[in-house]
């Protein structure tokens, strides 16, 4: 999975340093990182009923389950990370959650963010290390 990452890091450069994006930028590209590492964990599995592996994508990429990964995690991350972290949660994004708390909503962003400066800055190591910790976690 690394070296697909550093691959399409490679074809698709942001346009900015990854320092000078906009938070909810970097969480908006950390969403769809997340995301294809989850599908592939869930593709790595038994059961590939289209309505069953929605339903457990959910108990991944949820606000919910963002937020208590993030909380998780926060010991463990270094202060570059920490500080994007701080950024992602204080973006105004103007969207109002549906089924999380306003503090679960913005701390999903934050772990989001996070993702996607892990992923803008091609620290992919690192990136797939949180990823694989927060999906062992889960399971």
């Amino acid at each position: 999975m690394e070296h697909q990452l550093e691959m399409m890091g490679r074809l698709f450069e942001p346009s900015k340093r990854p320092e000078l994006l906009h938070p909810l930028v970097l969480a908006y590209i950390g969403d769809g990182v997340y995301e294809v590492f989850v599908r592939q964990h869930l593709l790595s599995r038994k059961n590939h009923k289209p309505h069953h592996l929605q339903k457990e994508a959910v108990k991944y990429v949820s606000a919910k389950a963002q937020a208590k990964a993030l909380e998780k995690l926060m010991p463990s991350l270094t202060e570059p990370e920490q500080e994007f972290v701080r950024r992602g949660r204080n973006a105004k994004s103007g969207t109002i959650p549906k089924n999380a708390s306003v503090a679960e909503y913005r701390h999903s962003t934050a772990f989001e963010c996070l993702i996607g400066y892990l992923y803008c800055t091609k620290q992919y190591s690192r990136l797939q290390d949180i990823i694989l910790r927060v999906i062992q976690e889960e399971d």
